[in-house]
């Protein structure tokens, strides 16, 4: 049967499991005597089972009798939960399986490959020689690297799956061509991991017979995969470096499940080409530096291993020390070594790009313990530990830089310099002995401007996009079964097609929250497993569920079609308003340096703050507040024309609604430490935030109209002179044609906690695209796209 190259040759057999069913015969249980009877009937009557099956072809001629073998080892009880198959190594051919893997496999495809992850084709074979070191020899020859399976879920999702193998069912022979192994050819082996052509010579392919099957039990381990301790962030920046290496170290004694392991680090001066010891990391130790405070790298090490860290960025295992040193009395590395009494090692250039940070030193003083072999456990953490020493390096550099992104995480470039300020302050205390921390930070005196541009009724749109997907789904699903039963004159496609007409007159009439789930929970549960019946029954019915699988969306498992449209709608909206604001926002900061953050949600919103505790300089007035408002002003008509401009490209028609919050006083802004974010600070000034978030959904006294609407900007406020301000920007933008002449002064419903409120609408003039002169008002505009 075909293969991957190995120094084993695959026969699947039975054998240890008819054995097992041999002890039991004499049972005083009779259920269980009776079964091994009728188990030991079958190998009577197939004799092969036993002797080993070599051939594709022979298990599958063998398929019932194989199922019924294996049939106590899959209990149906638990078919459900358990992910089990059993199988041969290195072969995508399972001989049984529970149901959950079946249709953990059926959602991956059929054209998805069963592979362990991060296995190259070398290690299978390095891997099967373990097998027969172990199984045969009885070396304990350690791989137990984690095998995961990498499979894709209904939605897309790259899911983890961890598998245990059990290997009690096998038996592995010496075949023609096999070779003695000594003591000396394990040792040799231990040290050439990374050389396949070594195993091959000790192990040539097909030269041992497998003979038997394995059990793989799997389990789901992506949040443990996702949420690993590396990918927590191994090296924690606001953990003390001498905790930081204990722990480290505990985290290495476990992966290699060896308590006398010893961890040491040390960083490469690119300048000065040499190894030092870290800065302020107290409690670490370097092997290589022999404690030296530094030394230049040529001197530090031997010219072989100078050449693999160095030219080859490859690691250096040496499994015996002792040993080598017999043979290389003069080598400078194996001498360093031994004075520190260290018998076996592994050296690991740390590489971020082409860039050397430094060395990873793991020691022990058990010869043997560390190895080529074992070393490769480190092949799954490496990168999440460079990424870590990469982040520390930068701290090292630039204290003062990595302190603000720590407390503070990304700070607009208007305010940085305040927090630079407070971050020398820190550093400048603890480098004189004072416990000091970030404190924080407050704006005082800042006029806040809040903008939005919001995509009306959204939520309507996405459900109506939801029906429409639904219902041409459920029509697909009734056609292919009506084509069947005109086939297969059965009953039960009759009542199938009911129960269609039922949902869709729910998704039609009565559509609710739950009834996607529903409608999806049939089709997944009810219609895919009948489908895949239905496929195998005739030529013709393979062709009918094969046209409807090409107008299923594969990643997500249901019909993609009016929802991707208004998906692809809103993205477009948000990405093309967003990227208008931020470059209007980069000639704002040349006007008056001032706060800005943007956010996109079912449209885009953006929060303004001005004021003299900003700029740092003592410049600021009043004209530079009323400046940006009009600026505000101005941007939210162009940015109603840039969408109208986008309106006719959009696979679903939306509208936009523009709303501008004008806030009469000033406030203080202050940095939250605890949620690494800018929030407006005290009892009163919290009034505005609690209007942000409501207004937009505010309607009109005595109406049922909200106070924002399509082809309008509607400016809230509450104050008199404000009225007044907007008004004479509202005058002037019409002059520009920025603004028609349909001025609204209203007044809005109170909101919970929130009373007297005002608005100001206007209507916005339209050019229907950059070059076309012409003004249009919303229902105009409206009318020109539909013509």
């Amino acid at each position: 049967m075909e293969e991957k190259l190995s120094p084993l040759k695959i026969k699947i057999g039975f054998k240890k499991l008819f054995d097992a069913y041999r002890e039991r015969l004499d049972s005083t249980n009779a259920l269980i005597a009776e079964r091994a009877k009728s188990i030991l009937a079958i190998e009577k009557k197939y004799p092969v089972l036993s002797s080993g099956i070599e051939s594709y072809e022979g298990v599958e001629e063998l398929h019932e009798p194989i199922h019924q073998v294996l049939e106590d080892l899959f209990s149906e009880v638990l078919s459900n939960n358990e992910i089990k198959i059993a199988t041969a190594p290195f072969q995508e051919r399972v001989l049984r399986a529970s149901k959950r893997y079946q249709d953990i496999r059926n959602v991956a495809g059929q054209d998805f490959s069963m592979e362990l992850a991060n296995f190259s084709e070398d290690e299978y074979y390095i891997m099967a020689c373990s097998i027969i070191l172990a199984n045969y020899y009885g070396y304990s020859v350690d791989f137990r690297r984690p095998f995961y399976y990498k499979i894709p879920d209904t939605n897309g999702i790259i899911r983890s799956y961890r598998v245990l193998y059990n290997g009690d069912f096998v038996s592995v022979e010496k075949g023609e061509g096999a070779k003695e192994i000594s003591k000396e050819d394990v040792e040799e082996l231990l040290d050439n991991f990374d050389n396949v052509s070594v195993w091959k010579e000790k192990f040539p392919p097909n030269s041992w017979t497998f003979n038997g099957f394995v059990l793989a039990n799997m389990y789901d381990a992506t949040i443990d995969v996702t949420l690993s301790n590396f990918k927590e962030g191994l090296l924690e920046i606001e953990s003390k470096d001498d905790k930081f290496i204990n722990r480290f170290q505990e985290i290495i004694r476990t992966i290699f499940n060896a308590p006398e392991i010893m961890v040491g680090y040390t960083i490469y001066n690119r300048e000065e080409k040499s190894f030092c010891r870290p800065p302020k990391m107290h409690g670490v130790q370097s092997y290589i530096l022999e404690g030296a405070e530094s030394q230049e790298c040529k001197k530090a090490l031997c010219d072989h291993s100078y050449h693999v860290l160095f030219d080859e960025h490859q690691p250096i295992t040496v499994s015996n020390v002792s040993k080598q040193l017999r043979k290389n009395t003069d080598n400078v590395l194996l001498n360093k070594l031994n004075r520190q009494h260290v018998e076996s090692a592994i050296l690991v250039p740390l590489v971020s790009g082409k860039q050397l940070l430094g060395m990873l030193e793991i020691v022990s003083d058990v010869p043997g313990q560390l190895n080529s072999i074992n070393a490769t456990k480190l092949k799954d953490i490496l990168p999440q530990l460079i990424d870590s020493l990469r982040r520390n390096n930068e701290r090292w550099n630039n204290e003062m830089e990595l302190l603000i992104q720590h407390e503070c995480t990304s700070i607009h470039s208007s305010v940085n310099w305040r927090f630079r300020q407070e971050a020398a302050r820190v550093l400048t205390e603890q480098e004189n002995g004072i416990s000091a921390s970030f404190k924080e930070i407050v704006f005082e005196n800042v006029y806040p401007l809040y903008g939005q541009t919001d995509i009306k009724g959204s939520s309507e749109a996405r459900n109506e996009a939801t029906k429409q997907d639904l219902e041409l789904q459920l029509r697909m699903v009734k056609k292919v079964i009506g084509q069947i039963h005109e086939v297969e004159p059965l009953p039960i496609y009759e009542q199938i097609s009911f129960r269609i007409d039922e949902y869709l007159v729910e998704v039609d009439n009565h559509f609710e929250v739950d009834s996607e789930r529903r409608v999806l929970n049939f089709l997944s549960q009810e219609i895919v497993p009948l489908y895949r019946h239905i496929a195998h029954k005739s030529e013709r019915s393979k062709k009918l569920v094969a046209s409807y699988h090409k107008r299923i969306d594969v990643e997500k498992g249901f019909l993609y079609k009016h929802r991707k449209d208004y998906d692809d709608s809103v993205s477009l909206i948000n990405k093309t308003l967003a990227h208008m604001l931020d470059k209007k926002q980069i000639e704002a900061q040349q006007m008056y340096p001032h706060y800005y953050e943007r956010f996109k949600t079912d449209g885009v919103e953006h929060n303004l703050y001005v004021g003299e505790s900003i700029t740092k300089e003592v410049s600021f007035n009043k004209i530079y507040l009323y400046n940006l408002r009009l600026w505000q002003l101005q941007v939210m008509c162009e940015m109603e024309n840039k969408f109208y401009q986008l309106k006719s490209k959009l696979p679903v028609p939306l509208d936009v609604a523009s709303m501008i919050l004008v806030f009469n006083s000033s406030l203080s802004l202050r940095f939250r430490m605890d949620e690494k974010r800018f929030d407006v600070d005290g009892t009163y000034n919290a009034r505005y935030e609690v209007v942000k978030k409501r207004v937009d959904k505010a309607k009109i006294q005595g109406t049922d109209e909200r106070i924002t609407q399509p082809g309008k900007i509607a400016i809230i406020f509450s104050q008199t002179e404000d009225e007044q301000e907007y008004l004479q920007y509202i005058k002037f933008l019409q002059s520009k044609s920025y603004l028609g002449e349909e001025v609204e002064i209203l007044e809005l419903e109170n909101l919970q906690g929130v009373t007297g409120l005002k608005a100001l609408r206007v209507n916005v003039m339209y050019h229907k695209t950059k070059e076309d002169d012409t003004l249009y008002t919303y229902e105009d505009l409206i009318n020109t796209l539909k013509n």
